[in-house]
């Protein structure tokens, strides 16, 4: 699977801001979170100032026979005629666990964007199999021998019918409808990044992966 377009491959887990998903890659184990959690701090409605850019939308993972590849969406759902957010305030961190010890990350993939004043270029630090700090332009596959990266904007490909889950809360029926998706037609920024597996694999052991965002200043 090679990373390009505007569209994400079907895909599994879930993360939010400050906070965690896990995915069990060969296991059965799956922990999601969804758009604008915590409302506190994201959720227009609770909040009147929410910090989009911070906001983890969700994280996927899935795997080829030789490669790994994890995508961290945030900043959305959104219509399709805005920009990409690209927070040069904001660290992003993609933890990645193989070692059977949950949230104790052998790997943190750093991605930071903005860079000698240029908000729209993207520096991803970490990634597994990587021999240095893979920087460019956003909207770009970035190569690095057998690692590639990319940041930009994105169709969101999550998928769930709001109007049913609120129309079940209220009324305590089942409502969902599978032809029903509030996400349908909205965009997202993401990062993405794909490795060798090898570079991540610990034996038999599950790979367990989270995201989190963290607002800071200066510059990469």
């Amino acid at each position: 699977m090679r990373l390009s377009g505007r569209s994400l491959w079907a895909i599994a887990a879930a993360g939010a801001v400050a906070a965690s998903a896990t995915l069990l890659i060969g296991g059965r184990g799956l922990f999601a979170a969804d758009h604008l959690d915590p409302p506190a701090r994201t959720d227009p409605a609770v909040d009147t100032t929410p910090d989009k850019a911070a906001d983890i939308a969700d994280v996927y993972a899935w795997h080829s026979a030789q490669d790994l590849i994890i995508a961290l969406t945030f900043a959305g759902p959104q219509a399709t005629n805005l920009p990409a957010t690209y927070d040069r305030d904001l660290l992003y961190t993609i933890n990645i666990s193989n070692d059977e010890l949950p949230y104790t990350p052998e790997f943190k993939i750093e991605i930071r964007f903005g860079k000698d004043g240029d908000a729209t270029g993207v520096q991803f630090k970490g990634i597994p199999g990587s021999t240095g700090p893979i920087e460019g332009p956003v909207e770009t596959n970035l190569t690095q021998g057998p690692v590639m990266a990319r940041a930009g904007l994105f169709d969101d490909p999550f998928f769930f019918d709001l109007q049913g889950f609120r129309a079940t809360r209220s009324t305590g029926a089942l409502s969902f409808r599978a032809d029903r998706n509030f996400f349908a037609g909205q965009n997202l920024t993401a990062a993405v990044v794909q490795m060798p597996r090898s570079a991540v694999a610990n034996g038999d052991n599950k790979i367990r992966i989270w995201a989190t965002s963290a607002r800071i200043g200066g510059q990469i």
